[in-house]
């Protein structure tokens, strides 16, 4: 652990001169506009891999977004490890919220850079790129084989990835004994984490329509139904008061959480009243017979994404609107059905519509949650390197969030998963000022150049 921390502190320049090339290109997947940006950041990846870490790699063409697929020499007896991760990132906006002058500009400020993907996840996986560095300039070699896959689509649900993995071709390629991904968080600046269970994401567009043309409120009000207070009556009624999914039949396969689960998610040292403050509420919300980090890792849950109806301008516009829209999603525990949950919101969704609207609804993305054993060879690899690098055991949580392509990874491999983050909770993944400190960057890369050596130790 000396001579790594004294080659990365060598180092550091370097290492941060890496993250922001890549940090500075938009690969923005949800915009068709940056199409060559992906193509730009795959191609750079493939360069490192080939140039840096001396693997073969390539670029591997999908009907969307290129993957980027890289693999050492096998080692006889040892074992494969497959890292993925994603370079493709949210949009920037609002972009006027941002404190810095282009969210694609990476820049440090108070000991953390700011930039789009500082943490989510091109922050994640450069680390571990550059802790593959470390360990090659100190043992000249790999103790096993190491692959790494990154896609470009995860933020938009990882279609080409998906379809990749059903060609058992592909899944021969990707073989591994264990799937390593770092998109998760620590439990603090100190503090290590790996993630053991994961929710399932289903998302739904719904849109309701009324008359054929905006109306005149005054002419047509309390006579013709308004689809922005049919759309409200509907949202309304897929939740109570205390968060709880009304949907008929959506909680029949939702598992009770265990008392083991429990202690250990109470073990976790979340401070309510800090992060309170820190995103700028003074109250929880859900169901009061569970805790707050058992509602976001072990319960379903329901929300609204967007809202669109009517007029929006400056001023007021006394119309009764065409029609009215939203974005919302479930997320999942991991014994819930997809398929059987779409069905029972689309009937429900059906009877909720009054008369005079016609509905329109999308269903566009879905995937089970996962939960896996902590008792596996490379978690407790992975927990004894973490230990090392921190100086403190890890805590072991359940992640709210999801990242739907991880699940189907695991299984189509058929290897055992870790999930090791380096960020934190605050990092604004996903909003304006994202951003990764520099200590959770560089204790990123210790860890990847301490869990190669562990988990080459492993006999296959």
């Amino acid at each position: 652990m000396e001579k790594v921390a004294q080659y990365i502190e060598k180092n550091q320049e370097t290492f941060l001169k890496q993250w922001f090339e890549v940090l500075r290109i938009p690969s923005i997947s949800a915009q068709k506009e940056h199409k060559s940006d992906m193509i730009k950041t795959a191609d750079w990846v493939v360069e490192f891999l080939q140039t840096k870490l001396g693997m073969t790699a390539r670029k591997i063409e999908t009907k969307g977004n290129p993957l980027v697929y890289g693999e050492s020499a096998a080692v006889p007896g040892a074992p494969t490890v497959l890292l993925y991760g994603h370079y493709d990132v949210m949009p920037e906006d609002p972009r006027d919220e941002w404190i810095t002058a282009d969210p694609f500009e990476p820049e440090i400020r108070d000991e953390h850079v700011y930039c789009r993907g500082a943490n989510d996840d091109k922050g994640q996986w450069c680390a571990h790129l550059c802790g593959m560095q470390t360990y090659l300039a100190l043992n000249g070699a790999f103790p096993l084989q190491v692959k790494v896959l990154l896609e470009g689509e995860e933020e938009v649900g990882s279609a080409s990835l998906s379809a990749f993995l059903d060609n058992e071709e592909n899944l021969k390629l990707l073989s591994c004994d264990a799937l390593l991904v770092s998109d998760t968080s620590a439990a603090g600046p100190d503090l290590p984490a790996i993630t053991y269970g994961l929710r399932g994401v289903m998302g739904f567009e719904l849109k309701l329509t009324g008359p054929n043309r905006d109306l005149h409120s005054g002419i047509y009000g309390g006579s013709v139904y308004n689809p922005a207070i049919a759309l409200a009556k509907v949202m309304n009624a897929m939740i109570d008061e205390n968060g709880k999914v009304q949907v008929p039949g959506f909680y029949d396969d939702v598992d009770e959480i265990s008392q083991l689960e429990r202690d250990a998610l109470a073990a976790n040292p979340f401070n309510p009243d800090e992060e309170k403050s820190q995103i700028g509420v003074d109250a929880y919300f859900g169901e009061p017979e569970y805790t707050v980090l058992e509602r976001r890792g072990a319960r379903p849950s329901f929300d609204i994404n967007g809202l669109t109806s009517g007029y929006q301008g400056e001023g007021g516009k006394t119309i009764i609107p065409s029609w009215a829209s939203a974005k919302f999603t479930f997320r999942t525990v991991p014994s819930m059905d997809p398929d059987k949950i779409k069905s029972q919101v689309e009937e429900y969704v059906k009877s909720l519509i009054p008369p005079g609207i016609k509905s329109e609804l999308t269903y566009s993305q879905g995937s089970g949650g996962m939960v896996v054993p902590l008792d596996g060879k490379f978690m407790i690899a992975a927990s004894k390197a973490l230990e090392e690098v921190y100086g403190n055991k890890p805590v072991f949580l359940r992640d709210g969030g999801s990242i739907p392509i991880v699940s189907k990874l695991r299984t189509t491999l058929n290897a055992e998963s870790v999930l090791v983050g380096f960020g934190l909770e605050d990092n604004c993944i996903h909003s304006p000022n994202e951003k990764f400190a520099l200590a959770s960057f560089f204790n990123g890369v210790k860890t990847s150049a301490t869990l190669w050596e562990a988990f080459g130790k492993i006999s296959k």
